[in-house]
């Protein structure tokens, strides 16, 4: 135990003196901005496994929105205030559906942009994470990070 929490201790103190030499201190990030109207859908990144491909989806609030074999259904998307740590959550229903398969449930549940392992579906050829909030049409997204 004493040793572990001395090698610990050591670590955190080689972190700390090699920014203080680079010059450098934790970067804090700013809060996301607040929604400028009511929150009409989610940003969503996904995965591609397969081909090593990232894709930005913006998915509609009670909309199945298509990716690959996956249906994607936002049920609600919410963002932090400004005064709090920057978080965007988003309660999502992921479906799959092959083609001459019944479709089949994948994930539901909350995922936060903060910590997208907390809550992560799995699946062999896709990952899905929550970005930030889309607040409308014209507006651009609202993002926590």
């Amino acid at each position: 135990m004493l040793l572990r929490f001395c090698a610990g201790a050591m670590l955190a103190a080689v972190l700390v003196s090699s920014a203080a030499a680079q010059g450098t201190t934790a970067a804090v990030q700013p809060p996301a901005p607040k929604p400028t109207g009511p929150i009409t859908g989610a940003v969503l990144q996904a995965l591609d496994k397969l081909v090593a491909r990232v894709h930005e989806v913006e998915a509609p609030l009670n909309q199945e929105t298509r990716l690959g074999t996956l249906l994607i259904t936002v049920r609600q998307c919410s963002v932090s205030p400004p005064e709090a740590p920057p978080e965007a959550s988003a309660f999502l229903e992921i479906n799959e559906q092959r083609p001459g398969e019944e479709v089949k449930k994948v994930f539901s549940g909350w995922m936060f942009s903060s910590s997208p392992a907390l809550s992560a579906m799995e699946h062999p050829v896709y990952d899905v994470w929550v970005v930030g909030c889309k607040a409308s049409e014209s507006a651009a997204p609202v993002k926590s990070r």
